[in-house]
């Protein structure tokens, strides 16, 4: 599996420049309007900040243009599955099945995942109901069947037909390859080509050492169109039980400064959308450096336990069902 992280802001704009139902898809009522931005986790540079990256791409005159004289009303992230068609797992187990994005079934060419997240709910509703009733119920149902509907169903055919646009970004072509691929065998061809590109390495496995790359200057914020991050943080309204043991926790405490920090100059201060990890002073006397968790400010993306470069962080879900309070978006 491959993943992307997906941010979000939620804007209220004058009046004059609204258009309903206007949709402008770009590579990278109310007068309301969205505004989103995806980064490919499988990126090498760990100098990257995908929040960053998404606030310098407001200020491109064709983004600006919608949100000058407007108000910020909402912010929040996740990360989205990009594997797609040859990335989905074994979809049933003894009591359950994986459905939507679970299993993975978002369309990476239209960023979209709600229609094969509905349907495939329903082809496991209908796998599961018959077992349920009549003589024949089982106390534990292993819904094989829905397997073999959704192979069959116009998910798996839409899944297919774009399954090499996201690796065709990874060959020695690059950027410029893969867009011309998407091109010409998904926009003209529709995904007829007969074979099947392969994702390669993992997502964390891509992060390559700083020593191969600068670092990157981000312009400061202006706090109309560009935001520091604590600040679009607290639009989350994302809380946490304070006396709940951590549900993000470290599986080698020693890893962050002798590895992460070393040979990547730290990442999980730069690709976690929400503060979350920050490399701070051990004591007021020192040079030295170690990792804080702000675990209150986690709103749920799950990046941290994809990205990380040596897989040592374990996310898990936190007690009391704390996290973001997400509201219109």
């Amino acid at each position: 599996m491959t993943y992307g992280i997906g941010l979000k802001e939620l804007w209220e704009i004058d009046p004059s420049k609204h258009k309903p139902g206007y949709v402008e898809h770009t590579d990278n009522g109310q007068s309301l309007v969205s505004t989103g931005f995806v980064v490919a986790l499988d990126y090498k540079n760990p100098y990257l900040n995908p929040y960053q990256e998404f606030q310098r791409y407001k200020t491109h005159p064709s983004i600006r243009k919608h949100l000058e004289g407007g108000k910020r009303i909402g912010y929040g992230a996740r990360a989205l599955n990009e594997g797609g068609y040859q990335s989905i797992p074994k979809l049933s187990f003894p009591g359950g099945c994986l459905v939507g994005c679970s299993a993975g079934l978002m369309n990476v060419a239209k960023l979209k995942g709600t229609g094969n997240a509905m349907m495939s709910g329903i082809l496991a509703a209908e796998a599961i109901f018959p077992e349920t009733v009549g003589e024949d119920s089982k106390e534990v149902i292993t819904p094989t069947s829905y397997e073999e509907a959704l192979k069959g169903s116009q998910v798996m055919k839409e899944l297919k037909a774009v399954r090499n646009i996201r690796p065709s970004f990874n060959t020695r072509a690059g950027y410029i390859g893969g867009m011309s691929y998407a091109g010409l065998f998904y926009v003209i061809c529709r995904g007829i080509e007969p074979w099947t590109l392969h994702h390669g390495k993992m997502d964390n496995e891509k992060t390559e050492p700083k020593e191969k790359h600068q670092p990157i200057e981000y312009p400061k914020p202006d706090g109309k169109l560009t935001f520091d991050l604590l600040t679009s943080v607290a639009m989350t309204g994302t809380n946490h039980e304070e006396n709940q043991p951590s549900h993000l926790t470290l599986k080698d405490d020693s890893i962050p400064e002798n590895v992460n920090l070393k040979v990547f100059d730290g990442p999980e201060g730069r690709f976690c959308p929400a503060g979350v990890y920050e490399y701070v002073p051990r004591d007021e006397n020192s040079n030295e450096l170690r990792l804080q968790i702000n675990a209150q400010n986690c709103i749920h993306c799950k990046t941290c336990d994809i990205k990380d470069p040596m897989q040592n962080i374990n996310w898990v879900a936190p007690e009391g069902g704390g996290g973001p309070k997400y509201s219109g978006m």
